[in-house]
């Protein structure tokens, strides 16, 4: 069934949304009441859920549970945006009330705590800045990105969607293509495409071969992690200028292990990121001719794309990695549950 197309729009997921939201008191309450019983049982030392949009159970938690509950939140505003009236402002106000009985959440950046601490009306320090890190071992040990001194390859790995701002990054390759030294350009995308996504990505594509521009273009897919790798490897430069404020932002990690320079738009936790790591530039969000500006800054300069691709790669192996997230986030559990 999973690998089956499904639409979801969360503008139709309301009346769901708020349900699960008020736990015991919505359509779920059976269910809440299950799976308070088996923790009781498990007796956890702590629970710590992975947004707070599933947190309706979380006053049921505490009432029949001695632990302390904690939230990591990584895109719980995102949803809660796209909800229509009055759903939107009552979910709103459901949530508040659930993350006033969270004992901490978990945030990757403090962009995203302080967005979040005023959009739930909580302290400050409730919220714990963990740095995002991710797996990339297999990255790492892989050679880095060539950079060969007339290859002028830009990438992009993520969602093919709006929101990640794929439309943004053809504008910026349709204006590079035009310009006489941009004339060996290509680009590169893979990714997931979801079913109400379809017609967006064939409507970029269009305009790639409306302007001329088709026979450099590729889509690989969704590829396996193997196939992740190779992608990498073979991109000049890497861009996913993301039209909301991103609060994660793995891919650029991730592009950085393999030793890719990244151009990300200046908002969300990119300009974070980008300061612990290195290994790219920033352009002002939503602006496609500056995009392509510093697209074509990295392409005319290999000597600069291995100098960022090396310092990214280094700082993504020392600073961004999975293990340092977990002994960071292992170290809050610990802080939490002596208080307790």
């Amino acid at each position: 069934l999973s690998k089956r197309s499904v639409k979801i729009k969360a503008s139709e997921l309301g009346e769901l949304t708020l349900s699960m939201l008020r736990g015991e008191h919505g359509n779920q309450a059976k269910d809440v009441a299950q799976l308070v019983k088996w923790l009781e049982q498990e007796k956890p030392d702590l629970i710590n859920l992975t947004n707070l949009l599933i947190g309706g159970f979380i006053p049921t938690l505490k009432r029949e549970l001695d632990c302390p509950v904690i939230v990591t939140l990584q895109g719980d505003d995102l949803f809660l945006g796209q909800l229509v009236e009055p759903h939107h402002s009552q979910a709103l106000a459901e949530i508040k009330k659930l993350a006033g009985q969270v004992d901490a959440f978990v945030v990757n950046s403090r962009y995203y705590a302080a967005e979040m601490a005023a959009l739930l009306d909580q302290p400050a320090e409730k919220f714990h800045i963990v740095p995002l890190g991710a797996d990339t071992a297999d990255l790492l040990e892989a050679p880095a990105a060539s950079h060969d001194e007339g290859s002028k390859t830009i990438g992009y790995f993520a969602r093919l969607c709006p929101e990640k701002g794929f439309d943004q990054l053809v504008d910026a390759f349709i204006k590079l293509k035009r310009s006489p030294a941009m004339r060996d350009a290509k680009l590169k995308a893979a990714g997931w495409l979801g079913a109400n996504d379809e017609e967006f990505f064939r409507a970029q594509v269009a305009r790639i071969e409306a302007a001329g521009f088709g026979d450099d273009f590729h889509h690989a897919g969704s590829p396996d992690r193997d196939g992740k790798r190779e992608f990498l490897s073979s991109l000049d430069v890497f861009s996913v200028p993301t039209s909301y404020r991103e609060p994660k932002g793995l891919y650029v990690i991730e592009a950085l292990a393999a030793g890719v320079p990244v151009v990300q738009p200046d908002h969300g936790h990119f300009p974070e990121l980008l300061a612990r790591t290195g290994g790219g530039v920033l352009f002002p969000p939503g602006d496609s001719d500056r995009l392509a500006e510093e697209l074509a800054k990295l392409l005319e300069d290999p000597p600069a794309r291995r100098k960022l691709g090396a310092e990214g790669r280094r700082n993504a192996a020392s600073m961004a990695s999975a293990t340092r997230m977990a002994e960071e986030t292992l170290a809050i559990y610990r802080n939490l549950r002596r208080q307790k």
